[in-house]
């Protein structure tokens, strides 16, 4: 570095001619060194950071010169921590440093530009129109000039405009959709906030000012982790990597470190000079698997057969270690403690395709199965129940129901974990399994349990693919009431089905393994057997990372990244990971649990900036509308499904209660709330307010009778109805046609309805077979009136 000042003083010092050694002039110009002086030279440093859809958010110095970047170096001003953790500067990376170049290619975009066949048309009906509004109303109304600019979409002809001429489009066009077909068919996609808040709010803030719709992000790009959500009810919160250096035992799970995570890499290879221990599980040899101490590799998309196994092993040598006499008494404290596995769990009998009737597992027991017995009558079907050590029926604090309700507020304290018996405040230790002990009596049931493996091998089953697994599992019958006509409950904790699922031999006289060896579901033969990888590498790792949470109380840790959750089924490849944290109390503790990379962006005000960017000082709730719905039924992408119902419903589940096409669920789910549902009605929501005040009925009451006497459709019972098509689309943040848009060749042809390679049969109604959604006979091809994009480049959404 003070070689590199040296020169730059050397440089930076007057030069106007070179000199011999005598010091006479040898009349040489020297000003060509002025380029090497002005490539460092800079009016004022700033500090700022990169945009991008990262983690990071790293600080840098900025060098401006003239009003241009110049060059750009790390901030060396981060705060220390706490005095034993490293350092987290410097931060960035080598995508960062050269950001300025990006900003400043051939791509950059300097002046709005319009599609030269919409602004030829806009032009010369702006001059015969009266108002603007009409000018755009003339122009798509006219179904043949309409078609031209969009079929131009994707192949050039851009002009130069102006601001006020393109604002004034825009405006125009927003103000004849919300009047003619209302305010939820003009639409607006930017991904996560995070990587630029007010950016992301300005859109979204001028959106739903206007009743427009936000769509979401994370789900659309497969970047958010549905077994978070399922699991714990957040959206993957995870601590920061500067944790990861409180850690003794770290698996780097589908995450490849030091090329996604580089400003926080050094977290990971610092550790091991702690002596932690590494291990990587990537099916490739990425950057991060040369860091590692083990490297597993298994086939794509096998990871939770890995995980499965690996909790078996878990189990097995943790949990029933000599007969249950060698359980790790921490994990046993975790589990009871901060796990759902002591809940009870009611169960029904259930006929499987092949006749045999099972008992299967059906919902969590609650205080409302009781009656009024337990005495709960505020919320009781939102509180769950365990047994106590005595086989009694406990109401252990900690269930949702205990949060809200009649007389009762949150900031009483009842909301807790804490080991008590919530109707006396009693302290509890909650019954793990009921073969705990000998004074509660039970019976030993066949339970059936959903097969996704697909292994065929002689040991497992004599024919070839095998979708139910049986297993043996002690159950309890439980008297719901005083009289015999409240009824009785078959009852099995969830610990006690957990262990059944794993395969774990208790002795029951099930087909459970009895071997690591033995290729049985959920073994480490039966993984390898799936993944490739040794059995006796997954034994290790998974031995290993349970020894080192046992003695440690927690602090093994697996950094699971993206690659983990690109696949039709990551919720599994998650939960068996999860699972794993679980049973070996990591969740929670410093230095243990799951580091998540979409746990690291976070709003830190979101409070406040929920207020301003969806404009819920104005009005509220705003309208948001979740991508994946809404790009499946616009892009039409229904039409095209070969997928049958049948093919991703359970091998318990009773396949004759459920027809219909998978676009028929979405507007099930839509319909019942468990979506939300934009474009909402088939008639503009402003005609229908006013529909109610002339019928003099509140809007909602009014809404809500039409829906059930059909005079009024919910939109997405009828996507390709041109009065149920978006018109007006703003992206902006974002590349949606370039790097996110699933099904590429569907937005173009049906939403942009421009040329395009749609390699898929439109199926026609009878082989799409939907039930809820109406069938037109030929599909829409241009349902976007208006698409405007904001960014500094041609990407390749400006593009169309």
């Amino acid at each position: 570095m003070s070689h590199f000042l040296d020169r730059l003083n050397y440089f930076a010092s007057p030069k106007e001619d070179s000199a011999d050694g005598h010091g006479r002039s040898t009349g040489e110009d020297r000003t060509w060194e002025d380029a090497y002086r002005n490539r460092w030279a800079h009016d004022k440093i700033v500090r700022s950071t990169h945009g991008t859809n990262c983690t990071g958010s790293c600080s840098w110095k900025i060098y401006v010169k003239g009003g241009i970047v110049t060059w750009e170096t790390q901030q060396t001003d981060y705060p220390r921590t706490r005095p034993d953790l490293p350092n987290h500067e410097p931060r960035g990376c080598a995508r960062g440093a050269s950001y300025s170049w990006y900003l400043y290619s051939a791509n950059r975009v300097k002046y709005p530009m319009v599609r030269g066949s919409l602004l030829k048309h806009w032009r010369a009906a702006r001059n015969v129109a009266r108002t603007p509004v009409d000018a755009w109303k003339n122009l798509v109304e006219n179904q043949e000039q309409r078609r031209e600019w969009q079929q131009d979409r994707g192949l050039g002809g851009f002009v130069r405009s102006s601001w006020d001429e393109v604002n004034e489009i825009i405006a125009s066009a927003n103000i004849y959709t919300i009047k003619k077909h209302g305010p939820d068919r003009v639409i607006g996609f930017s991904p996560i906030p995070a990587m630029s808040m007010i950016s992301y709010a300005a859109g979204s803030r001028y959106l739903s000012l206007m009743g427009g719709v936000c769509m979401s992000f994370y789900d659309w790009y497969c970047d958010l982790p549905p077994a978070s959500p399922q699991i714990w009810g957040e959206q993957t919160d995870v601590p920061e990597s500067a944790d990861w250096y409180n850690s003794n035992y770290i698996i780097a799970w589908g995450s490849n470190v030091p090329q996604t995570r580089t400003p926080d890499a050094h977290f990971f290879t610092e550790v091991r000079y702690k002596g932690a221990k590494t291990v990587a599980i990537t099916p490739d040899y990425a950057e991060i698997s040369k860091l590692a101490d083990i490297w597993l590799h298994p086939k794509q998309g096998t990871d939770a057969a890995i995980a499965m196994a690996m909790g078996h092993v878990i189990l097995k040598e943790f949990y029933f270690k000599d007969g249950g006499k060698g359980r790790s008494a921490y994990f046993d404290d975790y589990a009871r403690r901060y796990t759902d596995l002591p809940l009870l769990v009611k169960m029904k009998k259930q006929t499987t395709a092949d006749g045999r009737e099972l008992l299967v597992p059906d919902r969590y027991l609650r205080a409302s199965d009781f009656g009024g017995k337990l005495g709960q009558d505020n919320n009781p079907e939102w509180k769950t129940l365990a047994f106590d050590e005595l086989g009694k029926v406990v109401l252990p604090n900690g269930s949702i129901g205990f949060r809200w309700g009649a007389g009762e507020r949150p900031d009483l304290g009842k909301w807790n974990l804490e080991s008590k018996e919530a109707r006396n405040d009693s302290d509890v230790r909650l019954k793990l399994s009921v073969l705990e002990d000998s004074v509660q009596a039970h019976e030993v049931a066949e339970v059936g349990f959903p097969y996704f493996g697909g292994v065929e091998s002689p040991q497992f089953t004599a024919n070839k693919q095998q979708d139910v697994l049986s297993r043996h599992v002690p159950v309890v019958r439980l008297k719901l009431g005083k009289h015999e006509e409240a009824g009785e409950a078959l009852v099995a904790t969830v610990f006690d089905l957990q262990v059944a699922q794993y395969g774990i031999n208790r002795g029951l006289g099930d087909n459970t393994p009895i071997s690591y060896d033995d290729n049985l579901p959920y073994t480490p033969a039966w993984a390898e057997s799936i993944t490739g990888v040794k059995r006796e590498l997954i034994t290790q790792v998974a031995r290993e990372f349970a020894g080192t949470a046992d003695k440690t109380r927690g602090k093994s840790m697996v950094i699971i990244g993206a690659a983990m959750n690109h696949w039709y089924h990551c919720d599994m490849n998650y939960r068996g990971i999860i699972n794993m944290l679980m049973m070996c109390g990591c969740i929670g503790q410093s230095g243990g649990g799951w580091a998540h990379y979409v746990g690291q962006e976070k709003l830190r005000p979101q409070t406040g900036w929920t207020a301003l960017a969806f404009a819920l000082d104005w009005i509220r709730p705003p309208r948001q509308m979740n991508s994946t719905s809404f790009f499946y039924a616009h892009t039409d992408q229904w039409r095209y499904e070969k997928l049958d119902v049948s093919e991703v419903l359970s091998p318990l589940a009773d396949k004759a209660q459920y027809g219909g096409s998978l676009i028929d669920y979405n507007v099930r789910a839509e319909r019942m709330g468990w979506l939300p549902s934009a474009p909402q009605m088939q008639l503009n929501p402003i005609q229908i307010v006013k529909d109610a005040q002339a019928a003099g009925m509140d809007a909602k009451d009014y809404a809500v009778r039409g829906l059930k006497d059909g005079t009024l459709r919910m939109s997405c019972e009828d996507p390709d109805h041109e009065a149920n098509w978006p018109r007006n689309m703003f992206v902006w943040r974002s590349n949606i046609l370039g790097s996110s848009g699933k099904g590429h060749e569907y937005f173009l042809k049906h939403l942009l309805g421009t040329t395009n390679g749609v390699q898929g049969k439109d199926l026609g109604k009878d082989d799409a077979k939907p039930q809820e959604v109406q069938w037109h006979a030929k599909a829409p091809e241009g349902k976007l009136d208006l698409l405007v994009t904001l960014d500094f480049r041609m990407s390749t959404t400006c593009l169309y």
